[in-house]
Parts: C-alpha cells; structure tokens; sequence
C-alpha cells in the first residue's frame, strides 16, 4: 500500500510559527514540521499564533490570532478599504519589503522552475512615489437600497465595496467614477444584477492619457438602449471638461467578461492620445494599453538596453500588441516586424507608426508561431526577437522557431515570473544563455511582477 502522509497539524488547533515566505499571491507561509500552512496577513520572519481552520492533503490554511514579533517591514495599510477589497495585496507590506519579496520572488522561479542558477537577479526597479498610478480604471456598478455603487469586488466574492477613491488609482479616474455613477442615478439608469441577468450599467470604464491629461468615458451595458443619453452626455461634457471620448459598450450575455462585441462612439473622439518618452499613442476603449505609463517607460528602456542595437538589425517583436515596444525598437534599429493575433491591435499599431511617422515598423496578423517562420523562409532573418507574452508565456511552438532562427540576442519581457522561467529553460536547452534578468515593478502594492531578460546565442557569446 501507498504511503499517506499524515498532517502533523489538526482543523481548530493552535500553533506558534515562524513565517518563512510570501506565495505569488501574498498570503504568508509557515510550516510545521515541514507541513506548510498558509496564512493571510503574515509577513517573512514574523512570529505569531495561528489557528487552523482548513486542512488538506499537502498544505493547510490558517487564520492570524497574535503577533509575538513583526517583521520590520510591516506598515500600517493607508487604504480604509484594505482588508476588504480585492485589488491590491501587500500594503500592509512596506515599499522597501515589497521590491525586496519581488526580487526574491524571481529569483525563487529562477531556481525552482528553470532550474537555472547563477543568473543575475537586479533588485527590482520601482516608483519614487508608488501611488496614484494606473491610468485606467474599469468597475462593476451594482444597485443597493435604491442607489447606484461603484467599486472593485470584495476579495472572493461578487460583491462590490462602494468606494469614493482608490489609492493606486490616478485621481482623475476616480473623478469619472463618481462622477459618471451620479449622473447615471439621477437620470434612474438601473444597475446589471448578474444573478437575474437583468438591470442594464454593467461596467464604467475611465481612460486617463497621463501626458496629454485627456479622458475617455466609457459605458458598458446589457442592453443597447442607454436610457436619457443625450441628457448623460451633456452632464458628463459640463462635470467633466476634460472629457475628449464618451463611448457606449454592448454585452447581452450572462458572462463576467466586461467587454462585448457592440462598440458604439456616442460623443467625441474615437481615441485618447498619451505619450511613453518620446512615442505618441492612440488608445481606443479596448485598446490594451500599460496602466503605469510611468514605469512602463522604465521597462521598455531596459528592453531597448538589452536588445543592444546599432541601427544595423533586423527585430521582430512576437506578441507586439498596439506596437508599443515595436516603436520603440524602431527608433534603433533599421527593420522592425512586429506580429500579433489580434486583427484590432494590429490596426491599432499600424496607425500608432504613422502616427509617429515611423517608416520601418511593419505589422502582421495571425500567430507567432505560424508568421515567424514563414518570414523565416521568405529571408527575413531577425538578429534579435524580443517577446512579450501574455501570462501563460510562450507558445512552445515559437520557442521552438526562435531556436531554429538562432538569433544572436532574444529579449523577454514577462509579467509572469513562473512561465518567464519556463520558458528560459527551454531556451537554455536549445543553445541560449540567459545573462541577467531586471524585475520592474509595474503594480506596487500587488503581488504582480514584471521583468526583463536579457537572453544571448551562445555560439555569439564563444561557449
């Protein structure tokens, strides 16, 4: 018969721990007698009492009763909302603490995931003032005793914390939020109730162009009928003068997908424009665009360093999106392709070129993995590839390609660590060396994580 491990902990009992880490998603972790115990609210290094409150097979959850010593990175969480909302993870983490778990955080998939040891892991670039920074906010509005709220849904669950302001939010966003939340009660715009699937303001979205200090409002309903829309555009355009888009979003179906396929300007300009350093860029309402422009220039700054360019290479850029990195790129180097699955995108990158009068910068439909190779063997032969996938990281099928391509230098941005060092593994196996990795913190006071490879052909490098 198999052995089962027997936990050395039971459901309702009390322990005295010492806290060892943070998961990816920044619960504290503890162990009994090498049995890790999840806690939330715990910090590395700390002391405390806990009490079980669920056990399975291989972990256990726990609940912080007392805290007999605390870490010295631990603060005072500024937002009243904190512990309730769903939307940030480590405030009651200093900002020191948080880029020093960041770091380590890479650095642990590094190891653990690809195996791969004596990489240089930079402490991780973050913000002079790491508040106040994302440029777009999209929440849900629900209907409670005959009044409209707005607000990021409480942690695991579907209910929505009404809030008046959000601390990682740019301040303008918050304007719109309330703004437009009270015009839509005045003029008795119901609220989408998901169970029922009935009501009609499902999301609001606001857009915010940092540089240009443009804004775009965007509604987003069951139905396409947007009760007194006249009259709530005239009231958006008077509260709000910096408003330059008001668009309208139809989603009929009972999904917790925010977007649907109807996408309707009702007031204003198509697009917002805002600048990264020197490139200006056109955001529609669907555009995916970085919510920290601030940092985001800190990240493709790091990319174009590692990409290392004379003015003499071929890119390609997998996963190019609205053209971002690609543009910058083209400022360096003489050719850049850029290939993305998405056919809106790819208008959306097209138009950012010319709209930056950017000539060497050609765009393509379809799947890297599909598109690569056939430049591949029409002769475009790219000196270096830079990726930035989503998520689950690369397609094998393009890791694969890169490798048959050999070259000399690939470039990996990632905003998930754990598929980051995946993917370098295979990469190493196929005859690269990855040289050094620089996390940028793209999110403070989240647990997520950006970061930057710098990735060589190792025939390039004489090994």
């Amino acid at each position: 018969m198999a052995n089962t491990q027997v936990a050395p902990i039971e459901k309702n009992e009390y322990y005295d721990v010492t806290f060892e880490d943070l998961t990816h998603d920044g619960v504290g972790v503890a162990k009994v007698e090498g049995f890790p115990i999840f806690v939330e609210n715990a910090l590395p290094e700390e002391r405390a009492k806990i009490k079980v409150i669920k056990v399975k097979k291989g972990y256990a959850f726990g609940k912080l009763i007392e805290l007999y010593e605390e870490s010295q990175y631990r603060v005072d969480a500024p937002c009243p909302l904190y512990k309730e909302c769903g939307g940030c993870q480590l405030q009651h983490l200093s900002y020191e603490g948080q880029l020093k778990a960041k770091q380590k955080q890479v650095q642990d998939v590094l190891t653990r995931i690809g195996h791969l040891k004596d990489i240089t892991v930079h402490p991780v670039l973050g913000m002079n003032d790491p508040w106040r920074y994302r440029n777009k906010a999209q929440v849900p509005v629900g209907d409670r005793e005959g009044g409209l709220v707005a607000g990021f849904y409480q942690q695991r669950s579907h209910e929505i914390i009404d809030m008046e302001a959000c601390l990682i939010q740019q301040e303008k966003n918050d304007q719109v939020i309330q703004t437009v939340k009270k015009i839509c009660e005045k003029y008795g715009v119901t609220a989408y109730d998901e169970a029922k699937h009935k009501g009609n303001l499902r999301h609001i979205m606001a857009r915010y162009g940092l540089v240009t200090d443009e804004i775009m409002v965007v509604l987003i309903t069951r139905t396409n009928e947007l009760p007194h829309k006249s009259k709530i555009i005239e009231d958006i355009t008077d509260q709000l003068p910096n408003v330059k888009s008001i668009v309208h979003n139809i989603n009929p179906k009972r999904t917790n997908v925010i977007f649907g396929d109807e996408t309707n300007v009702i007031w204003g300009e198509e697009y917002i424009y805002d600048n990264i350093g020197d490139i200006k860029f056109a955001i529609s309402a669907r555009s995916f665009y970085q919510v920290n422009p601030e940092q985001t220039k800190v990240l493709y700054d790091k990319a174009l360093e590692y990409a290392d360019l004379s003015g003499e290479e071929t890119v390609i850029d997998a996963y190019c999106g609205i053209g971002t990195i690609s543009l910058f790129l083209a400022q360096k180097a003489k050719k850049v392709y850029g290939v993305e699955i998405v056919p809106e995108a790819i208008e959306d990158a097209k138009r950012n070129a010319l709209l930056n009068g950017i000539e060497n910068a050609e765009f393509a439909v379809g799947e890297s993995e599909v598109v690569i190779p056939n430049w591949n063997k029409e002769g475009i032969k790219a000196d270096v590839i830079v990726v930035d996938p989503p998520r689950k990281g690369c397609d094998e099928a393009l890791l694969q390609t890169i490798i048959e391509m050999k070259p000399k230098r690939v470039v990996y941005v990632s905003c998930n660590p754990a598929t980051l060092a995946r993917d370098l593994r295979i990469l190493e196996d196929g005859g690269f060396k990855t040289v050094e990795v620089q996390p940028v913190d793209m999110f403070p006071h989240t647990t997520h994580c950006e970061a930057v490879a710098k990735i060589i052909l190792k025939e390039e490098a004489g090994n």
